[in-house]
């Protein structure tokens, strides 16, 4: 497999990247020679390959290494192959929502949403529970997946789809009282579009506005309107799959899930009007960036929101959106596992703290969120406290990860590893 890495030991930055990766090193070149060696190995394991990976890692909240391996794009014989790099645009799955949350809480600070109002004086509608009707539902509610709605009856719908004539699915035992948990996707879908409500802009164009634009990163919701430059270098998302099937075949062929070459904008853009349903842009899911623009947010948040000298979030706001507003009381009365665990809930993010049973990997106390479609799955995780942080995003692989679960997470094998080797050389600095 061609590898494209980068590591940030025995290489000359790019002048482009210097304000960022001027980085403390990990220790000698070899360290990070021998973590290459070790996250190549993981891409290429016969037992279990990948498409391609992306890492990026954060020592007392500076980057220590960035690393880059397989391919971005795979032609299969009729398109050029294109290495993975660590500037790499992928679509990163549920790490959307937390960006998403950051966008939010901007317009929070701005005054112009309420965490506690009904949202449906925000969205010109009323969304009722039809099981709780008296029970109003507000942004933390959705924030913290207890608003009692259900995924069933979908969380995607054309832009000339109005969300007010959707019938959700609800909860019929649980009511948005904010106590019980379960995961939704779409309620992030609602919180892009009550964005929208209340600043008249489109979701992914504001998201620019507020955040991917000030912190000056190449990323959006939208990728048809990403520049140029920025559309070559975007990930094809793989599974290697039987071409007439959806069911995973570690002996076909990669398969291209999602932003294969040639990218559209989402149909029925035309005439939009924003405040409609942004689930077009997937405020849940939909956000292409790169790994090291993914670290360029992880360091605002280690920086207390503050970026390049410049405040973007007040400490206050980003101390309130990773308390922990939620817990699990391990018994089931108060959430609906997915998968073996229930992570602590912030506003928009989940807990891994240092813990068996409960950490992405030993030694990191971390926040963050983790992401899961199409084939790709990506971590984003930092420990506020010493400024430690990882970033990994993976475009896919040739087995069902459910297939090969974490022996110590709730993680597939292949993420524990890379994880538990990214931490060991990149933080620790422990040597082969």
């Amino acid at each position: 497999m061609n590898h494209g890495r980068r590591s940030l030991l025995g290489m000359v930055l790019l002048g482009a990247m210097e304000p960022l990766f001027a980085a403390m090193p990990v220790g000698a070149g070899g360290a990070a020679s021998s973590l290459d060696a070790e996250l190549a190995a993981i891409v290429d394991d016969p037992a279990f390959p990948l498409a391609s990976l992306a890492v990026v890692a954060l020592r007392a909240g500076r980057p220590v290494y960035e690393g880059a391996f397989g391919r971005r794009t795979i032609g299969n014989g009729a398109l050029p192959d294109r290495p993975a790099t660590p500037d790499t645009l992928y679509r990163i799955a549920s790490i959307s929502k937390l960006v998403t949350t950051l966008g939010l809480m901007r317009l929070l600070e701005d005054g112009k949403v309420d965490l506690d109002a009904d949202v449906s004086g925000y969205l010109g509608f009323n969304l009722r529970n039809p099981h709780f009707a008296s029970q109003a539902i507000t942004l933390r509610h959705l924030l913290l997946h207890t608003s009692s709605l259900r995924d069933d009856g979908g969380y995607f719908w054309p832009a000339t789809t109005a969300l007010k004539d959707v019938q959700p699915a609800w909860s019929r035992h649980a009511g948005p009282d904010g106590a019980y948990y379960s995961y939704c996707n779409l309620g992030f879908g609602l919180i892009g579009t009550i964005m929208e409500r209340v600043t008249g802009e489109r979701f992914d164009r504001l998201m620019t506005r507020l955040l991917l634009q000030p912190l000056g990163l190449q990323a959006g919701y939208n990728p048809s309107e990403l520049p140029k430059a920025a559309q070559d270098r975007l990930a094809t998302v793989y599974r290697k799959r039987a071409v007439d099937s959806e069911a995973w075949q570690s002996d076909g062929p990669w398969v291209a899930q999602v932003d294969a070459p040639g990218i559209q904008p989402p149909p029925g853009l035309a005439g939009y009007v924003p405040g409609t349903n942004a689930t077009p842009f997937s405020p849940t899911g939909g956000l292409r960036i790169s790994a090291r623009d993914l670290g360029v947010i992880m360091r605002m948040l280690m920086a207390g929101g503050v970026h390049d000298g410049k405040r973007l979030l007040q400490a206050a706001t980003i101390e309130r959106m990773f308390a922990r507003h939620w817990a699990y009381d391990g018994v089931g009365g108060n959430g609906n596992p997915l998968g073996s665990i229930l992570s602590p809930r912030g506003l928009g993010n989940a807990h891994y703290p240092d813990r068996p049973g409960m950490w992405l990997t030993p030694g990191l106390d971390a926040v963050g969120h983790l992401g899961d479609a199409y084939g790709l799955r990506s971590i984003f995780a930092m420990d506020r406290a010493s400024g430690n942080g990882i970033v990994v995003l993976a475009g896919g692989s040739a087995r069902d990860p459910a297939t090969d679960p974490g022996r110590d997470s709730s993680l597939a094998r292949y993420e524990e590893r890379v994880l538990a080797s990214v931490h060991r050389r990149a933080i620790l600095g422990q040597p082969a």
